[in-house]
């Protein structure tokens, strides 16, 4: 995983998965310290594993709890798809999907 912050939005890219759930709630946690909301940009995420979901989801009820919000930008068809199947998707915020011009 990589990422790139830049005020209230954290950027990742490349794949999010159980190695990179502790460097990720860390980034989570202090953008969430500091910013009433936090966009989590996954535009550039190949694959997300389970492991992340639960992470994203635990992280949006703390944030929920403190009067704050939690954000995925750019999620995947994929990525909405295994938190539909999780059962996780109640639990994360997602932000609308442009629609393409007909």
């Amino acid at each position: 995983m990589e990422h790139t912050t830049k005020d209230n939005t954290i950027a990742v890219s490349g794949t999010l998965d159980g190695r990179c759930t502790a460097e990720l709630r860390d980034r989570l946690r202090r953008a969430l310290a500091e910013h009433d909301l936090v966009v989590l940009d996954l535009t550039d995420v190949e694959s997300v594993d389970v492991t992340t979901l639960k992470l994203l989801a635990a992280a949006s009820r703390t944030a929920q709890r403190q009067g704050r919000r939690l954000v995925l930008r750019g999620a995947s068809s994929g990525v909405r798809r295994l938190l539909h199947l999780s059962h996780l998707r109640g639990l994360v915020a997602l932000e609308p999907t442009p629609r393409l011009p007909v």
